[in-house]
C-alpha cells in the first residue's frame, strides 16, 4: 500500500465505455480510487452500489469516484448497466496500476493461499497528492468511511 503524503502514481487506462482515463486528468479535483477484486461478486456489488448511492455527495464535495479492477471492458459495462453506477470504473487487465499503488497481495481464502486485489481505497487531493489511505476495507461500509474522509 502506498503511503500518505507520497505523489500517486499517475497512469492511463480504459473505462467501461473504452474511453482512457488519465489520473492527471482529474487535477484540482479530490479523487476517491478504489480497487477492488471483481465485477459482480457480493461485496464488490454491495461497495459499488453504495458509492453509486452516495456518488451525489461526492460530487458536491468535488471529488470523483473512480473504481479499478483487473476486469475487462466489457465486464465493467455490464457491471455498470446492471446496476446503473454513475461514475467511472477502469480496466487494469494488466495489473499495472494494480501493482503499482501495492494492493496486489496475498491473500487467504480457507486456508488457500492465492494473489489477488486486496480491497483497498485511497482519497487523493487536488495536487495528486495521497491525503488517505485505506487498506483492506469492509466494502459496505466503505463509501460513507470516503465520504466522511472529505469532510
Amino acid at each position: 500500500m502506498l503511503a500518505t503524503g507520497t505523489q500517486a502514481p499517475d497512469f492511463t487506462l480504459p473505462d467501461q465505455n473504452g474511453e482512457m482515463h488519465s489520473l492527471s486528468d482529474y487535477r484540482g479535483q479530490k479523487v476517491v480510487l478504489y480497487f477492488y477484486p471483481r465485477d459482480n461478486t457480493p461485496g464488490c456489488t454491495k461497495q459499488a452500489c453504495a458509492f453509486g448511492e452516495l456518488y451525489p455527495q461526492f460530487r458536491e464535495k468535488g471529488a470523483a469516484v473512480l473504481g479499478v479492477s483487473k476486469d475487462t471492458v466489457a465486464s465493467h459495462k455490464k457491471f455498470e448497466e446492471k446496476y446503473g453506477l454513475p461514475f467511472t470504473l477502469l480496466s487494469d487487465v494488466e495489473k499495472e496500476v494494480i501493482q503499482a499503488y501495492g494492493v496486489w497481495q496475498e491473500k487467504k481464502n480457507y486456508g488457500k493461499v492465492s494473489m489477488g486485489v486486496v480491497r483497498t481505497t485511497y482519497l487523493i487531493d487536488e495536487n495528486g497528492v495521497i491525503v488517505k489511505a485505506f487498506g483492506k476495507v469492509k466494502a459496505a461500509d466503505n463509501p460513507a468511511q470516503m465520504l466522511d474522509a472529505l469532510e
